[in-house]
This record gives structure tokens, sequence and C-alpha cells, in this order.
């Protein structure tokens, strides 16, 4: 999946970068109408490794003028780059397409799964850390909604309570089981209730929002297939099924790492590190000389660096290359590939790129007394699994 992920990543560049110019001339707030089809399309499948179905796809932002995508979240700790950067990223391509964006904040999620040990006041909290993350990071909130569960729920519990009862009657044991992967656990794995209550409260959501697009990782897939299937499992059958559009999982910073860890502090980049702390742990990174796959250096470089400034700047001495712009991943990789890109060079600008992203992150957290109290708290909390 990493390497076919990496090759649509790759072709969905090239037309992002004609959208992008056409945004630059309309303005970064624009609603998604002066768009034409084909560039809403575009942009919007720039995001996913995987989506189900193309067409569907198409077919809504055509028909519907104000699509609703969404994206639940547990506050569960402090915030990596993946899910801060990338989904900022993301958010914004969808919000210029003209989609509305529903933030989930899964705190009962939160609560079900033990994070935070189960205390909900402190997933609270960390609920509203990140969403001041976000805010710093870039993020355009003119079509972004945020909405806690706990609240939501218990304004329409007879609705949200009665789609989760019939899913769970739609679907066996096994089935549900099945989805565990969601919470970051494996079928394998001793399960509490609440555990095996989750996947039918995600899918649940789906419907309770209305909405139209399933915009999450790809650790996510299989209870957004469950939806599709419920979909046609109810009575009456739901003739419009949501359109699932996943995007790529980035991988931890170390060897044989495919998916970050918010308990390994080694695994990822976080929103808040110091410029110290990133290069340090690029310094650490898994990077062999010449090596592009499974390479989590490339990956950084490919999924947010080149996303957020359209180019890759390389500085060195002349008689070790001198400075090099790259502005596609393609020619990125072949010098990697060929060793007239050294890995030294590569994490020197990869640092770099990095806490020039991270920066006014930083300073808000320094500079607004609310934020920087909301860190403080975090930080004091342990992240339990």
């Amino acid at each position: 999946m990493a390497s076919n992920a990496a090759e649509i990543s790759e072709a969905a560049a090239e037309t992002v970068d004609v959208v992008a110019d056409r945004l630059q001339q309309l303005g970064a707030s624009t609603s998604g109408s002066e768009l034409t089809l084909d560039e809403k399309y575009q942009l919007c499948r720039s995001i996913g490794a995987e989506c189900i179905q193309d067409e569907e796809l198409r077919n809504l932002l055509e028909k519907k003028p104000n699509p609703v995508a969404y994206d639940g979240f547990e506050p569960s700790g402090r915030m990596h780059i993946a899910q801060g950067v990338l989904k900022a990223l993301n958010v914004n391509k969808l919000t210029r397409s003209g989609v509305t964006f529903k933030f989930w904040v899964a705190d009962w999620f939160a609560q079900l799964n033990n994070k935070m040990g189960g205390d909900l006041n402190k997933i609270q909290t960390v609920g509203k850390y990140m969403i001041e993350i976000w805010k710093a990071a870039g993020m355009d909130m003119t079509r972004v909604e945020f909405l806690n569960a706990s609240d939501e729920i218990n304004k329409r519990p007879n609705e949200y309570w009665t789609l989760v009862m019939d899913i769970a009657r739609q679907n066996t044991l096994a089935r549900i089981t099945k989805c565990c992967q969601i919470m970051g656990r494996s079928e394998s794995d001793n399960l509490s209730a609440s555990q095996i209550f989750y996947p039918c409260m995600q899918c649940a959501d789906i419907f309770f929002l209305k909405a139209d697009i399933c915009q999450l990782g790809l650790d996510q897939r299989k209870v957004n297939v469950l939806a599709r299937e419920y979909c046609d499992q109810c009575k009456p059958k739901r003739k419009l099924k949501p359109v699932i559009l996943s995007h790529e999982m980035m991988p931890g910073l170390l060897q044989g790492q495919e998916k970050m860890s918010k308990s390994d502090p080694n695994s990822a980049i976080f929103m808040e590190d110091s410029a110290a702390e990133v290069k340090t742990k690029i310094k650490k990174a898994f990077c062999p000389p010449e090596q592009v796959e499974g390479n989590p250096c490339l990956a950084y470089i490919r999924l947010i660096i080149l996303p957020w400034f359209n180019s890759f700047e390389v500085q060195r001495k002349e008689d070790k290359g001198g400075n090099k712009t790259y502005t596609t991943m393609a020619d990125i990789d072949q010098d990697f590939s060929s060793g007239a890109l050294h890995p030294g060079d590569l994490k020197d600008a990869l640092t770099v790129s990095l806490n020039r992203i991270l920066q006014p992150v930083r300073d808000h957290f320094e500079n607004n007394a609310e934020a920087a109290a909301l860190l403080k708290k975090v930080k004091s909390y342990k992240v339990t699994k």
C-alpha cells in the first residue's frame, strides 16, 4: 500500500500545483464556487491514498454545493506532525473546494478506549489543546466546525443511540471485532466490552453528523467500509453512501516503525517540539544511503514539506554539490537513490523546513497565556495506550 500511495501522491502533485496556482489567483479563502468541477475533484482526490469510490466523489462535488466531510479524533496526548500539519493541509484542500469540515472531538471515545486513564476532564483538556495547535498551524477555520461528541450526543440522544443499536443489531461480533484497528488495537487483544461498543458508535457518527465524506487515515478504513455496508443493511436503505477518502499513514522515524506513536516520543516530531528536539530526532531518524523504500525522512518530505512549500531546499558547500531546489519527489528520489543527495544533507534540509513550519506553533504556545497553560497541563499527563 505504501509504494502505491507514494505513486498516487506523486501523480497528484502536478494537478494540485495547477489548482494551487488558481487558488493563489482567487485568494486562499475561496468558497470553492470559483473552481471548476475538475479542479475541485483534483484538489480533494489529491488527499487520498485511496478513494471509495472516485465516481461518487465526483458526483458529490458536482451535485452538492456544500458537502460535509468529517474526521473524529481521540484527545489522547500531544499532537504529532501527521495529525497537526498533514491534517491542516488536507482540511484546507477540502474547504477550498467548498466542503464544510466537521471535527468530531471524540471525548467519550477516548474514555471508552482508556486514553488518559479514562479521565474525561483530562481528555477534554487535551481536546482544547489540539484545537489551539490547528489554529496556530495555519488551518483555515472558515468552514471548520469542532463538535464535542459528549455534548452533541446528549443533545439528540434518541437519534444517536437508535443508530448505534441498529448498527450493532445488523452486524456479528466477528465483523465488529475486525474494526478494532481503528482504536490502535488488534483482533487478538483482550478487548473490554467498551472497546467492542466503540466501532458501532464510530460508524453511527458518520450518519449522525450527516457526513458525505469520511476523511480519515487508512487505519480507519474498516469502520468506514462498515458504514457503507450499513447503508445496504438498514431499512429503508440509504442510497447515498459516504465517500471514503483515506490519507496515507506517516511512518515512525525509527527503523521498522510503520506508524507514529504518541507513547514513543522518538517515533515522531510533535507540534510544539523545540528546534533542538527536531534536529535531534531527525539526526537519529532511519535514513540509509541510497534507500528510498521504507525511508521515513523521504516520507516526511513527500507528505509534509513539498505540499507545504512546493519545494525542498538543500543547502550544501560547492564541493559537496552546491545548493539545489527540488520541486518534485521524483527528482529527490532519483538523486537520493543515486547517491547524489547524501542522507546528512537531506536531514539538514529537512530539519530546517520542519522548524520553519513549526515556529508559529511554538510562538503561539509561548506568547498566548491560555495556550501555554493548556500545554503545561497536557505535558503533565501520562499517556496511556
